[in-house]
């Protein structure tokens, strides 16, 4: 077993680094990856970059070089359902990509044609112990929230109230950030399970950047309190 750890950014990964016991970095394609054990379980840590490309590459390399068979995204993502809040934790069921548009040939808006699904739908198992972890953490703190269901994906920072909303309508969905959708599609076409983790760092509309930045830090360690869990329960 080895577990590929993915951030997009060095904020989101900062709890990550300091807890894996490195055993060597390892450079590729401009990324760096950390080679180790996190809760006795060997993993890679890495931070990929913003956007689905850099995702998708970073994902790739983990299970084509490092043979990764568990890959798991942490980080931060703008809430658009009127019920999540800030630092609230969403477990994706789901990840659909909300920038692609082939309507023109007959597909729903975010299919991507000839793939075989519609969404990228996160592995069962994981899910279950992510959900696990929430509720006992709930019990023991009156003051965290999580959610399970969909996050949309697309390259784009969304920082307007009306598109934030459109996006929650169009897709049922309840955030939106610019990398897991990629990652999940990587996993899906590699038969990888993976789950995705992101914490509400803003909501999506026109004070987005504002908020982003006031709560990025405290969203994201809320995200890596439930991977560093998942990875503790993996069996």
């Amino acid at each position: 077993m080895k577990i590929g750890i993915i951030c997009a950014m060095k904020e989101e990964f900062e709890l990550i680094s300091k807890d894996i016991e490195i055993e060597k970095t390892i450079k590729k394609s401009n990324l760096e990856f950390l080679i180790g054990t996190l809760n006795e379980k060997n993993v890679v840590g890495v931070i990929c970059g913003i956007g689905k490309v850099n995702a998708a590459i970073c994902t790739q390399i983990l299970i084509s070089e490092f043979n990764c068979t568990y890959i798991l995204n942490s980080g931060v993502a703008g809430g658009i359902d009127s019920k999540v809040n800030f630092k609230d934790v969403i477990i994706a069921k789901d990840l659909v990509q909300h920038d692609v548009d082939v309507r023109k040939f007959g597909y729903k808006l975010g299919e991507i044609p000839n793939i075989g699904t519609y969404s990228f739908k996160c592995e069962k198992k994981l899910l279950e112990i992510g959900e696990k972890i929430c509720l006992e953490i709930c019990k023991k703190n009156k003051n965290f929230n999580y959610h399970i269901g969909r996050i949309v994906t697309g390259d784009q920072f969304i920082s307007n109230n009306e598109l934030s909303k459109n996006l929650q309508k169009t897709f049922d969905a309840l955030a939106c950030e610019m990398e897991s959708g990629s990652i999940a599609q990587t996993c899906y076409l590699n038969n990888i399970p993976f789950l995705i983790i992101r914490a509400i760092s803003d909501t999506g509309g026109d004070v987005a950047e504002n908020e982003f930045n006031n709560f990025l830090k405290e969203s994201s360690k809320n995200s890596y309190i439930i991977i560093k869990n998942i990875i503790k329960n993996i069996i």
